[in-house]
């Protein structure tokens, strides 16, 4: 079976050569390495052969007992022995095709992982921000994030900011796609909900939810929102208009945050968001993405 597992060694001559020796005397092959070099300790991260029926103790023993601290592991498949550099190279050519999968994208690259169940007793994740104009993407993960991934996700970042802003002129060029020729939407709110309209045909609705019960660890200030624009509108400004009207909507009712959820490749979200003009945090857990919005400083929307 395959783990890739991390650990901090000391930034000592031998150091790894002493756990190699470990390994080899239990019967576990090295297949892959890479160092994040630290001040005073080194941070590896390994990808092991292990014999049949070992998990998480045996392998954490062996590595400990040869002087690694911080150990975490978590099975994996032979696609961790791809080579970083080339890894980087490729998820730099998404990205530059294709800005909006910027969190899907950095989500594997990084390896996130999903939550923790709420009230379990989960190993606890660490986090990595990267700031792209105003939105921040999240991804999380068991391992420690090291100072040079840090810095590789922040390039990243980096990269989808000068993209975006080299397109912006292109972006707000009117589109030759015309689906309605003439027609502008209009929205309204319904009690919870904005409407946009066109012609007395629904195109797209927000929804913003109830907060969750109490007694399940949901915040009561905080309201869910459902967002959808038919597929036939999309990309024309519906779906930015009606997200911050939702917003506004759910400040007037008292919540202080919006969340929205959908799914890990939706590649609609970012330019979204960025296209609001809101600050928001965008999670990346496995295959969900979660957006949180702050509506406190925003005007309320009159329901």
């Amino acid at each position: 079976m395959l783990w890739r597992v991390r650990t901090t060694l000391p930034d000592r001559p031998g150091s790894l050569a002493v756990l190699a020796r470990s390994c080899g005397e239990a019967g576990v092959n090295i297949l892959g390495l890479q160092i994040f070099p630290g001040i005073d300790a080194v941070t590896d991260e390994l990808v092991l052969r292990t014999p049949e029926g070992w998990g998480l103790p045996e392998i954490a023993e062996i590595v400990e007992a040869s002087g690694g601290r911080a150990v975490s592991a978590a099975p994996c498949t032979e696609a961790a022995l791809t080579d970083q550099p080339t890894r980087y190279v490729q998820a730099a050519r998404r990205i530059l095709a294709r800005p909006a999968t910027f969190p899907e994208v950095v989500a594997m690259l990084f390896d996130a992982e999903a939550d923790p169940e709420q009230g379990s007793l989960g190993p606890v994740q660490d986090v990595m921000d990267m700031t792209v104009g105003e939105v921040q993407v999240q991804v999380r993960r068991t391992a420690p994030f090291t100072a040079t991934e840090h810095a590789r996700g922040a390039a990243m970042a980096d990269l989808v900011s000068d993209v975006l802003a080299r397109g912006r002129e292109v972006a707000s060029a009117p589109s030759p796609r015309r689906v309605g020729t003439g027609s502008t939407p209009q929205y309204a709110v319904e009690g919870d909900a904005v409407r946009a309209v066109i012609e007395e045909v629904p195109v797209g609705l927000a929804i913003v939810g109830p907060p969750g019960a109490e007694e399940d660890g949901a915040e009561e200030d905080v309201r869910p929102v459902t967002l959808r624009v038919d597929p036939a509108w999309q990309r024309r400004g519906i779906g930015t208009r009606l997200l911050v009207d939702a917003a506004r909507l759910a400040g007037s009712m008292g919540a202080t945050e919006i969340v929205l959820t959908t799914r890990a490749d939706n590649q609609a979200v970012l330019p979204m968001v960025l296209a609001a003009g809101l600050r928001a945090r965008i999670r990346m857990a496995a295959d969900e993405l979660t957006v949180r919005v702050p509506v406190r400083s925003l005007r309320p929307l009159d329901a």
